[in-house]
């Protein structure tokens, strides 16, 4: 049932230059809803995809933004797991149809008519949503994350999707077992995630980059046990048939046989990142040893509430680089060069509006 609505401020693109500037809107209001005051927000490579329409669904205006961290303000009628005052997070979804096999077995991240925090349709078939560059979202109660409290919040903002992202297959696949060897494909926002929760899981972790520049970042920044360049086939060569899993974070196209030569027999490769360009999968690279290749989109609530549990004990969080909202489009700019060490976050609250 509709309780009205909540006037909101945000920053949003009218086209496909993907140029944000600020734009009011106001957000409807449900039984079982959570107003949330917007502290930070994560800026993701799918933003980027999205306000530049590169997928071609883009329905403008978009406000993006999907790793939220902020403060509850009000609860609507029936809310039960929040009060005023709680930090939380909302992530990639904010809705599901919760009757579909997905929903009920806990993998509502998967259901058909998963309602996304940006560029999405909302519940009522018409709305489109807009996501977490606003001082206020809305979300209905059942999609909301507690933050530990541990956590600085600007750093825990990009858990709710870098983090998830990678940390929900390892578990889903057995790849956080102390002692096995990882590998991470990639050292960039989703990468150096996966590099941190594997080293938490106590593995050994192998970071394999194309650029040879990122050996120090990988093991003197982020602890990784080795570095292999991918383009070297010597290195490639001599780590061959050495992993348990890879976790494979490249959003562009690259070749994955080399990649698949480096597990185990039976070994594991998950795909998280999204190349617009098809990959190629040689049946030869994979049928001989029962090698294995799956996909992953972010995670269930749960398996995101258990990883920012996990990193609450942990103390994990991304490395980023904060920026005020006005700042924004530079830092679009930026990250479509990968100029970012790992992730930008925008000081919403901090920025956003006439007062800040």
């Amino acid at each position: 049932m509709e309780q009205g609505s909540k006037a909101a401020l945000g920053w949003a693109a009218r086209d496909a230059s993907g140029h944000l500037s600020p734009y009011s809107f106001s957000r409807v209001l449900r039984d079982g809803d959570v107003t949330i005051k917007v502290l930070f927000c994560g800026v993701c490579h799918t933003d980027l995809h999205i306000i530049k329409n590169e997928w071609g669904n883009a329905m403008y205006p978009v406000v993006p933004g999907h790793e939220v961290v902020g403060v509850v303000t009000d609860v609507g009628p029936g809310v039960t797991k929040f009060t005023a005052g709680d930090t939380v997070g909302v992530g990639y979804f904010i809705d599901s149809c919760r009757t579909c096999e997905s929903c009920s077995t806990g993998h509502e991240n998967y259901c058909p008519n998963v309602v996304l925090a940006s560029n999405g349709v909302d519940r009522d078939g018409v709305t489109t949503t807009q996501g977490g560059f606003s001082d206020v979202v809305v979300v209905d109660q059942h999609y909301v994350v507690r933050i530990p409290p541990s956590l600085p919040l600007d750093g825990a903002a990009p858990l709710l999707c870098a983090g998830v992202t990678v940390y929900s297959p390892m578990v889903e696949y057995g790849l956080n077992v102390p002692g096995k060897r990882l590998g991470v494909v990639g050292l960039g926002g989703l990468g150096h995630m996966a590099v941190k929760f594997g080293k938490a899981f106590g593995m050994a972790v192998t970071v394999i980059s194309s650029s040879p520049a990122k050996r120090d970042e990988a093991m003197e920044r982020l602890g990784a046990d080795e570095f292999l360049v991918s383009r070297d086939t010597e290195q490639m060569k001599a780590a061959a048939g050495t992993m348990d899993g890879i976790i494979d974070t490249v959003s562009a196209w690259h070749p994955l046989a080399p990649l698949l030569e480096l597990l185990k027999p039976m070994g594991q490769m998950v795909l998280v990142g999204v190349p617009s360009k098809p990959l190629e999968l040689p049946a030869f690279a994979v049928c001989p040893s029962g090698k294995r290749v799956a996909g992953n989109g972010v995670g269930s609530v749960g398996d995101c509430q258990a990883m920012l549990d996990f990193a609450g004990q942990h103390g994990i969080t991304a490395d980023i680089e904060l920026v005020r909202m006005d700042y924004v489009n530079t830092a679009i700019e930026r990250l479509e060069r990968n100029d970012v060490r790992y992730r930008f976050v925008v000081d919403v609250a901090g920025s956003l509006g006439p007062a800040a």
